[in-house]
């Protein structure tokens, strides 16, 4: 895991351009604390730039930039290749020479073996810029869920990319911000894709590659990896069986480092499901989590009953109210997009990191693939209420109940609508009131991005997984998990968006899949067997904070709120705001007043 960075500009001389991608990288040290280096080439004024965060080959020979056949390629990785000693093994076979231990220089070889074709068959989570120094072409990729960032600019001057936006700090004609980020943080309380704070930046699309070629200038971006929900299996003993030998067989990938790597514990289903099939392979696993003095957040209780069942070294952490106003601006910092969640991770990760760990196992992505969350329910009643006019549907906007305020979304086409019902933090109405806008501008900026397909011929739940997996998991927990673990040398890995065990699941009939009395039923009963029946047959509970009892006595808040002509904060200390929404309040008043 690391941080990446590079430009090619045929305008500028390249000292000029190693200079400018040597302050990017330098703005993401945190990321890639372990070691740093540069590639250039004069000919086409490029420059790549790497951070490295070591955790598999451990060695100088898994520095980066990383060059193979004769320095004809050349790769700046971010990301794990899990499947890379498969790939490795067919590539020897196939006479390609290796001088590291690496995933990184498999990615190498199988490009120079297979060209683009090879990144069909990566299985991991991966964003890298690879150049054919022949060709003069320079290639972007990004996984197929996403997992990892890579934002891109072309201009007629050329290309620039990053792991992260605030790397594009350094170069001055990229600094053109985009007017309606906020309208979309109001919406989404994150930007979606392609959304991002600066006009001419945009992120690569996931399962994409961008191939730009030096010379002319000229791009083309294709796809490798499109997901698709088959329902192939029916059958509720087969589909157990095949996802408990997959999901094994994933987390076995995943705990592949040649540094010290956990799990996040937090109590719940998903991260117990991930730790003890971890704790069957790996004897030097570490479990780590967080505790609060409020019973109604803490999940202790179920961390110790987890604990009892697992072989590996514990580490709880009671996080108090002190710590969280010691680093609530540091943590406003840290993010690189503006996003209302992401607070709990920075303080989990840096808990990790204090306890010499370099990567940790999450359990993001079941919840999104197996009906963990209520949209799952409440998806037939939106595709139902679709049905009304929408002069009906937009006639609650200013409606006392915020789920008849919401109703106006739904006369947005696809899932963009569909998902502001049934997640969306402010209205139309409301947006246009905080930010002095015309409500009818706000409705035709909601409803021009992002595009998305359309998905009304699947079953209704998997609309709502396929909503969760690519709006809500993709821009704001992903993005989330990346940046606030980055901030402390920490990489996170998430088993259950294994390539492998996402082609399964998706195959997984509807009614077999999200069937039960329990949420993730199918999962239950798949690990019955070693799961303490305390973590299945209890409430659910989110990986939160008591964030609105701490954010009512942040002075940092407060100060930023006070300049406030909308009366948020009166609103929120009246417990008329979510404290989700108080977040983005903050955000966006923190950014006008920067």
């Amino acid at each position: 895991m690391c941080r990446i960075a590079g430009i090619i500009d045929r305008s500028l001389p390249t000292d000029t351009v190693h200079a400018l991608v040597k302050e990017m990288c330098n703005s993401l040290k945190a990321g890639g604390p372990d070691d740093e280096g540069t590639y250039c080439n004069n000919t086409h004024h490029l420059v790549l730039g790497h951070r490295r965060l070591a955790i598999i080959d451990l060695t100088p020979a898994g520095h980066q930039p990383m060059s193979y056949l004769d320095q004809r390629y050349w790769i700046s990785y971010n990301g794990e290749l899990y499947n890379y000693p498969e790939l490795k093994e067919t590539l020897q076979k196939e006479g390609c020479v290796f001088n590291s231990s690496s995933d990184t220089e498999v990615i190498l070889a199988a490009f120079a073996t297979w060209g683009t074709t090879a990144f069909k068959q990566f299985n991991g989570m991966f964003a890298f810029a690879l150049w054919d120094a022949v060709t003069a072409s320079l290639y972007l990729v990004r996984d197929g869920s996403g997992i990892k960032p890579l934002y891109y600019a072309i201009s007629k001057q050329g290309l620039v990319f990053a792991s992260e936006l605030k790397a594009f700090a350094p170069v001055p004609w990229l600094q053109k911000k985009n007017p309606r980020w906020p309208i979309f943080l109001m919406a989404y309380g994150h930007l979606p894709e392609p959304i991002t704070t600066l006009e001419d930046v945009q992120p690569l699309e996931k399962g994409n590659w961008l191939q730009y070629h030096a010379a002319s200038g000229l791009s083309r971006t294709e796809p490798f990896n499109r997901y698709s929900y088959l329902e192939k299996i029916s059958n509720r003993r087969d589909a157990i069986h095949l996802l408990k030998d997959s999901l094994a067989k994933a987390v076995k990938r995943h705990l592949l480092a040649d540094a010290p790597i956990g799990v996040f514990l937090s109590g719940g289903l998903d991260s117990a499901i991930i730790a003890l099939l971890a704790n069957n392979d790996q004897v030097r696993l570490e479990t780590i989590s967080l505790y609060f003095e409020q019973d109604q957040f803490s999940e202790k209780k179920y961390q110790d009953i987890l604990q009892q069942r697992l072989t590996c070294n514990h580490h709880q952490h009671l996080l108090k109210e002190d710590e969280f106003h010691e680093f609530f601006p540091g943590i406003i910092n840290s993010m690189d997009l503006p996003s209302s969640d992401g607070i709990n991770t920075w303080f989990i990760a840096r808990y990790a990191q204090e306890n010499g760990l370099k990567a940790v196992l999450s359990g993001i992505g079941a919840d999104e693939l197996y009906g963990g969350y209520p949209s799952f329910n409440r998806i037939k009643a939106a595709l139902t209420l679709r049905h009304l006019s929408n002069a009906l549907l937009r006639s609650g906007r200013v409606s006392g109940l915020k789920k008849f305020r919401r109703l106006g979304y739904l006369t947005i086409e696809g899932p963009v609508g569909d998902y502001l019902f049934l997640r969306g933090q402010f209205t139309a109405v409301e947006i246009a009131a905080r930010l002095g806008a015309d409500e009818k501008e706000i409705w035709e900026v909601l409803s021009e991005q992002p595009h998305l397909p359309r998905i009304d011929h699947m079953t209704p739940k998997n609309q709502a997984s396929w909503i969760e997996t690519n709006m809500y998991m993709q821009n704001q927990l992903l993005r989330d998990c990346d940046v606030m673990s980055m901030a402390h040398g920490l990489e996170i890995r998430v088993p259950f968006l294994d390539a492998d065990f996402i082609r399964l699941t998706l195959q997984i009939n509807s009614h077999v899949k999200y069937s039960g009395k329990l949420r993730k039923q199918l999962l239950i009963d798949s690990f019955k067997d070693i799961l303490p029946e305390a973590t299945w047959n209890r409430p659910k509970m989110g990986f939160s904070f008591p964030f609105k009892e701490w954010l009512e006595r942040d002075q940092f808040a407060a100060d930023i709120m006070g300049r406030d002509a909308n009366g948020y904060y009166k609103k929120f200390m009246e417990g008329k705001m979510h404290w989700s929404q108080y977040l983005t309040s903050i955000l966006i008043a923190n950014h006008r007043h920067a």
